[in-house]
């Protein structure tokens, strides 16, 4: 049932957002510090030590399949304009980084690509 899916997915995402504020504390930054990457890897780890111990019954895995794939572009789509609005207040500094790191990823994307590729004899 997807009932459950969004439980499994809103105990992730609580408990990764405390983990976040913690660490956030913890090194003297007043927000959240990766609260939704600690709840992203707790979903998969929760959700595969579920699946192992085989609590979860074929509806109840649709359901946790359903809204953790819902969680990933939703909430990190949230938590980048929360990133986006904090480095445009912080100065220029934080744009040509994030504009240059974007332009090499563009630049490294058909150096990537070739990784792995077989060569092909002609």
């Amino acid at each position: 049932m997807k009932i459950y899916g969004v439980a499994l997915l809103a105990f992730c995402f609580l408990t990764g957002k405390f983990i976040g504020n913690l660490l956030g504390v913890a090194i003297g930054i007043n927000g959240d510090v990766g609260g939704v990457g600690f709840g992203m890897v707790l979903l998969i780890f929760v959700n595969g030590y579920m699946r192992k111990k085989g609590w979860l019954e074929p509806l109840t895995e649709k359901g946790i399949l359903f809204w953790s794939a819902m969680y990933i572009p939703v909430v990190v789509a949230m938590s980048a304009t929360q990133n986006v609005k904090a480095a445009i207040s912080e100065g220029p500094i934080a744009i040509i980084v994030g504009v240059t790191v974007t332009l090499t990823g563009f630049f490294l994307v058909p150096l990537i690509s070739k990784i792995g590729r077989k060569k092909q004899n002609n």
